[in-house]
């Protein structure tokens, strides 16, 4: 018997989650839900008797759907969350999953009788899961400090929708695209963030109406750091550098996308081989986890603590000052 799950959304993320699912042994795609019909019945070509609509209560009122993938807008993800919830559906929704503490909350309340995953994607490229497992092992003692490099080709002038450049929509820079490398700090200390100095600057695309490249320094409350540079001002759209370096009191452990094997062109830009297919590994568990057979790799207590970075991330923006991060309690696994 097949599992039967919704994509819900139809943007450019939702093509990435539709050819993932489709691999996905045991999976169906019941449907592709969009607000726009074209877009949403281009998606479902994609999957074998996926079925497009633009109603949502079709999809949530379907009894043999039994999870939901939310991939639209982020102001969307709290209210989808809630009524899929609500419904009895499984969730998994793309990061960052909400636009504050509270709508968090209540997205983790409404599906504490099904489960709740993120799709922080970062934990599934295979140089991260192997960096992180090792840190897990002890073999660098006691995680005190992390770097984490975070290049991307990707923001120009006039290439971001407008929602992403609106803060109300998106959240602002460290929490849109910060949640990447927050998410990653916090797993791999398994400590909770307590203040945030965040500053930013103009580097490639200097006609942005927000800088495009910003600095986080990160202090969590055994008083290890996390140092984190995030650009996505890269000269190319498929231009990327990742750089992780983890020491603790037993050594330490590094490694770059720039050691990775293989050769790159301007008409031929493949992935790194230490990030290359994360998408289909982490759908892949979401399936497991809503079935059982795996415990979520991605927890709420680290998303909320990695969100209320982001937060305090985007004020220490707006003041210029180091902020408190508000108090989120982490269950520490190590």
């Amino acid at each position: 018997m097949s599992l039967r799950v919704a994509v819900l959304g139809s943007g450019a993320i939702a093509k990435d989650h539709v050819t993932a699912l489709r691999e996905v042994p045991g999976v169906e795609i019941a449907y592709v839900y969009g607000s726009d019909l074209a877009r949403a019945q281009s998606l479902a070509g994609l999957a074998p008797g996926a079925v497009a609509t633009t109603e949502l209560d079709r999809v949530l009122g379907d009894p043999s759907v039994h999870g939901v993938d939310i991939v639209n807008a982020t102001p969307d993800h709290a209210a989808f969350t809630l009524r899929a919830g609500e419904a009895g559906k499984h969730v998994h929704v793309e990061k960052p999953a909400a636009l504050n503490l509270a709508d968090f909350d209540a997205m983790v309340s409404a599906t504490a009788g099904t489960s709740l995953m993120v799709g922080q994607t970062v934990r599934f490229q295979p140089s991260v899961a192997t960096v992180a497992k090792a840190v897990e092992a002890g073999e660098v003692g006691r995680p005190r400090l992390a770097h984490i490099t975070w290049y991307t080709g990707y923001v120009w002038p006039a290439g971001w929708r407008g929602w992403q450049l609106d803060r109300a929509k998106s959240g602002g820079h460290p929490v849109h695209n910060g949640s990447h490398c927050l998410d990653l700090a916090v797993w791999l200390f398994q400590r909770t963030p307590v203040r945030v100095f965040a500053r930013s600057f103009p580097s490639y695309a200097a006609g942005m109406p927000v800088h495009d490249s910003f600095h986080l320094t990160v202090r969590f409350d055994d008083d290890s750091l996390a140092l984190l540079e995030i650009s996505y001002a890269l000269r190319k759209q498929a231009d990327m550098l990742r750089r992780i370096v983890v020491s603790g009191t037993g050594g330490s452990l590094a490694h770059s996308t720039q050691d990775d094997p293989g050769l790159t062109s301007d008409g031929a830009r493949p992935a790194p081989s230490s990030v290359e297919g994360a998408m289909n590994v982490q759908l892949a568990h979401w399936i497991d986890v809503i079935t059982g057979r795996a415990e979520p790799v991605v927890r709420v207590d680290e998303v909320r603590a990695a969100l209320a970075a982001g937060l305090a991330g985007q004020e220490s923006l707006d003041t210029g000052r180091a902020v408190d991060v508000a108090p989120s309690p982490l269950v520490v696994t190590l």
